[in-house]
Order: C-alpha cells, then structure tokens, then sequence
C-alpha cells in the first residue's frame, strides 16, 4: 500500500511539473503575439488535413496496441484489441507526463495485472516493444538523413548538441540492450560497477536490493532474446508496424503544412526533420518533451513555415500530436481506474443475499 501511494504522489507531482512547463513554455511563446491573429490565423486552415492528422495519431496508438497484441499471442496470451489499445491509451498518459517517458510501461503493467496478466508476460513484452522501437527509431533518422542528406546538412540547425546527445542516449541504450540479451556476464559486471559507485556518493542506499533488481532486469532481458531467436516472425511484424507507427507520428507537421495550403517542400523533407527533431528531444528528461519540441519545431520548421505561420503551425502540429491525444489518454486512463476501483469493491463487498436461517426446534 505504501508503494502504491508513493507511486500516486509520484505521478501527481509529475503532472503538476508538467503543468507548470506548459505554462512557462506558452507564456514565452504567445507574450508576444496576438492571441486575435493566431486564432484568425488557425481559423483560416483547412480542416480536412487536420483531421487526417488526428486519424494519424489515433493510428499511432492503435500501432502500438497491434504491436503489443502481436507480442502477447507469440507467447500463447490472447487478448482484446480494445484492451491492447486502452493499454496503449494509458501508457502514452503516463509516459506524456513522467520525464524521458520512464512512467508509461509501469502503468501499463500495473493495469495488466490488475486484469489477470502475469508480470513476467507483460515485462518481457514492453521490454521487446521498448527494444524495437528505440531501434527503429534511431534507424529512421539515420536512413533519413542519407535520403536528404543535402537538404537536412543544409537546413538543419540550431539543435545540433540536442541531436548528438540523442543519438547518444539512444546508442547507449541499444547497447546496454545488446550486451544484457547476448552477455550476461559483461552487462552484469557493468551494472555491478556502477551500483558500487553509486552507492560510494550515496545515491544508492541499498546495493543489495538494486543488485537483485539488476539480476531480474538481466534475466528478462535474456528471456526475451530467447523468444525473439525462437519466433524470429514476431520480431519482423513489430518492426514493420514500429516504422508505420512512427510514419503515423512524423506525417502530423506535414497534414498541418497542407492545411495552410503551402506548397514547395515535399513529404520526405518534412519527415526528415520531423524524425530528427524527435530524436533530439524524446530522451531529455521533461516530460512530454514540453519545451523542448516547441522551441524546436520553431528552429527547425522555419524551412516549411513563413514567419506569421510557424507559431500557428506549431500549435496544431503539437496540438494534435501532444496535447490532444494527452486529453484522450487521459479520459481512457481515469475511465480506466475507475472501472478497475469498481470492480474491486464489488468483489470486496459480502453478498447481498440474506443469510439462510437454520430452522428453529421446537
């Protein structure tokens, strides 16, 4: 219960971190502008492609939910799609409002628990997920990059350091994913190490416990590399749907770009940038990125954007990518709890039928 509550303060200061970004974010973004303009301004686009955008997004979360779906089958566990998505829905939630996106694949597990599903399952099934999509993320930019290599080298500025810290994180972690599934012995002396060190600057109070932690860690990471060479099918499905599922994501800031009716830049420039700003931002430590993806969809997209265009621009790419779908998620995520509370009591409360009296003797 203890860890419950710790956890619930923990998301709830989270989001009230969260709030707060936003209100510094937009007060820098709009002190400056007339709020009159930028509304005539939105009003004027086409609503058609905005709406394409928010089916984008809604297939990026279904993306995610067939992904988890197919994980979960692979390993003889059948479930729902509409749970896999309310997953999904949930996940993105907590992961929009905890730092580097580290709260969503707990939640996830928890309300999978909650709904009859083995932890190691549900474990080993985000860990694949995380995998997968950390590596087909950082591949997109790479091929990108090469397919626009003058246009990017050209046009992109102004986030370099961002860029190569992604990249760098990102690295890091397929690294630290490589070496736990195919050496066990190096990634646990690597770990080993830095708990030590940790623990000698005390900010590990417990080295025992975070050592068994690790070795849990490890062994989940090897179970998985065992199913992936056993079902090497699985693997090439979650890949497929990771790059449709990022497509999905990185086509909002072009639907926005035809809805003010320009023309002169074509998809994959815009995907293009679009990737490499993600990797930028999406390991900083802010969650949803607040801030960060504002001010650099504001450096980067004045290649597509006249200058009376890009903060409208902006806000609706964001708009639809972030705030909105963190609107929704939201809804499924209290809806969600709240059915799992009801359940629970119910199941909690004696039954309501009257007991049965022995007969009396006379």
């Amino acid at each position: 219960m203890e860890t419950l509550m710790n956890h619930k303060k923990k998301y709830i200061g989270s989001l009230f971190f969260l709030l707060a970004l936003m209100g510094v974010t937009f007060y820098f973004l709009l002190k400056d502008n007339p709020i009159p303009q930028l509304v005539r301004t939105i009003r004027s686009v086409n609503p058609f492609f905005l709406i394409l955008g928010v089916l984008a997004m809604f297939g990026f979360i279904c993306c995610e939910a067939g992904n988890t779906k197919i994980i979960m089958e692979s390993l003889r566990y059948k479930i729902s799609f509409l749970r896999h998505l309310k997953y999904s829905f949930v996940g993105f939630y907590f992961s929009s409002i905890t730092p580097s996106a580290s709260g969503g694949q707990p939640m996830q597990m928890y309300y999978m628990k909650r709904d009859g599903v083995n932890l190691s399952i549900s474990s080993l099934t985000y860990l694949i997920l995380i995998a997968v999509y950390q590596a087909v993320m950082l591949g997109y930019g790479i091929v990108m990059f090469f397919l626009k290599r003058e246009f990017v080298t050209g046009s992109v500025t102004g986030i370099g350091l961002l860029l190569v810290y992604g990249f760098g994180i990102n690295l890091l972690l397929i690294g630290f994913i490589l070496c736990a599934v195919f050496s066990k012995t190096l990634i646990r002396r690597f770990l080993f190490w830095g708990i030590r060190l940790l623990h000698k600057i005390h900010l590990i109070k417990d080295p025992e416990k975070a050592k068994a932690s690790a070795e849990q860690q490890i062994l989940e990471y090897q179970q998985g590399a065992q199913h992936i060479k056993r079902h090497p099918s699985v693997l090439i499905k979650v890949f497929f749907v990771t790059v449709l599922q990022l497509t999905l994501s990185f086509l909002v800031p072009f639907f926005v770009y035809l809805s003010f009716g320009l023309k002169g830049h074509g998809l994959l420039e815009i995907l293009a940038v679009q990737s490499l700003l993600t990797i930028a931002v999406s390991s900083l430590p802010l969650p949803g990125a607040v801030g960060a993806s504002e001010s650099g969809f504001m450096t980067l997209f004045k290649l597509f954007f006249p200058t009376g265009m890009l903060l409208p621009a902006m806000l609706l790419s964001r708009g639809i990518s972030f705030y909105l779908m963190l609107l929704i998620s939201g809804a499924v995520s209290v809806i969600t709890h709240c059915q799992k509370s009801k359940k629970i009591r119910r199941e909690a409360e004696p039954s309501s039928l009257p007991a049965l009296r022995a007969p009396e003797n006379g």
